[in-house]
């Protein structure tokens, strides 16, 4: 089997998950619940808020003149993380603000929000000056 520690891992993940929730409820106690709930309510707005602002985020990268792409990375690490964060235990929580921490521009270049779309306009100042040799 090629890739059968990849299977294992997945398959052992929450039992990783529900033996960390252990230690840490034998560390602080009932307070372990509090916390489960608290990260599982913050997956569920960070995932409402992604639904909603997705659509945009794209149209402005588009907009600006960025890749496409860079919007849709960010817009998956954060999905992403929210379903960790629903997840219940420690160490997929862990992961999910490892994800949120990383920087925004993973594809193409950064989008400047005064740099128009098009780049080949130049800019610069015109000036007529008198000819003397028309006159």
């Amino acid at each position: 089997m090629r890739y059968g520690w990849i299977v294992l891992l997945l398959l052992s993940f929450p039992v990783l998950e529900a033996i960390g929730i252990f230690w840490v409820a034998h560390a602080i106690g009932s307070w372990v619940l509090l916390l489960l709930l608290l990260a599982a309510v913050a997956g569920i707005m960070l995932i409402r808020i992604e639904r909603a602002v997705w659509g945009p985020r794209l149209l402005f990268s588009l907009q600006s003149g960025a890749h496409p792409l860079a919007s849709l990375f960010a817009s998956g690490r954060i999905l992403l993380a929210g379903g960790l964060l629903v997840f219940p235990g420690f160490i997929s929580d862990a992961i999910a603000l490892v994800l949120l921490l990383i920087p925004g521009t993973w594809a193409g270049r950064k989008a400047d929000p005064m740099r128009p779309a098009n780049d080949d306009v130049l800019e610069g100042e015109f000036k007529r000056e008198p000819d003397d040799l028309l006159r």
